[in-house]
């Protein structure tokens, strides 16, 4: 059985939603509405037997609407297939629903995706931030997040300046050329080789 065989199972099961399939390099991913997130994760775990919940991970297509997709990776310990699931959820309301009782394992992506990204879990039974501090008031994975940082009002943390960048190697040039130029070792042509082929030193 394959994964694509089990998304059609799912189809036929939901008849009367909505679903885009898409599948690439041989792995299926399936979107749908966020509504009905809870009944397509029971479904897969108890009549498909996608026990394990390998990730959750967040996109910010930041301009377009809605913002954030929230990509789930399902695997099927038995089977051997890996399903995955999107739902998106807009700017203004960045929340789903958490899956962590039918997967424990959902506990720290959901805190991570909260805590870089500010989508909130509903339900989630312990949403503290799990890298950034309490009290910090960005979610610094999102596209307008400044590089440099922002800087924030909490007294005795570290990091609570914007940083700055001195033209480090992860440092882009305001201009308006291109992606060639904007790349920062373009900065420094003359001392490193431009062939895509590096020599290392003896």
């Amino acid at each position: 059985m394959s994964a694509a065989e089990d998304a059609v199972k799912i189809e036929a099961a939901f008849a009367s939603d909505k679903f885009l399939r898409s599948e690439f390099r041989g792995e299926t991913t399936l979107s749908f509405d966020a509504s009905r997130l809870r009944d397509l994760c029971f479904f897969s775990r108890d009549q498909l037997g996608y026990d394990m919940l390998l990730d959750i991970s967040a996109v910010d297509n930041f301009g377009t609407d809605p913002r954030f997709e929230v990509v789930y990776e399902l695997y099927s310990i038995d089977k051997k297939t890996h399903l995955r699931f999107k739902i998106t959820t807009p700017e203004d309301v960045a929340e789903v629903v958490t899956v962590c009782d039918i997967w424990p394992t959902a506990d720290w992506h959901e805190r991570e995706i909260w805590d870089l990204m500010g989508i909130r879990f509903k339900n989630h039974p312990d949403l503290r931030r799990i890298l950034m501090w309490e009290g910090y008031p960005y979610h610094p994975l999102r596209k307008d997040f400044p590089l440099e940082g922002l800087p924030s009002d909490v007294p005795d943390v570290a990091f609570t300046e914007v940083a700055p960048l001195a033209g480090g190697p992860f440092v882009t040039i305001p201009t308006e050329g291109n992606t060639e130029v904007r790349e920062p070792r373009a900065r420094h042509a003359g001392e490193i080789p431009t062939s895509a082929t590096f020599i290392a030193e003896p």
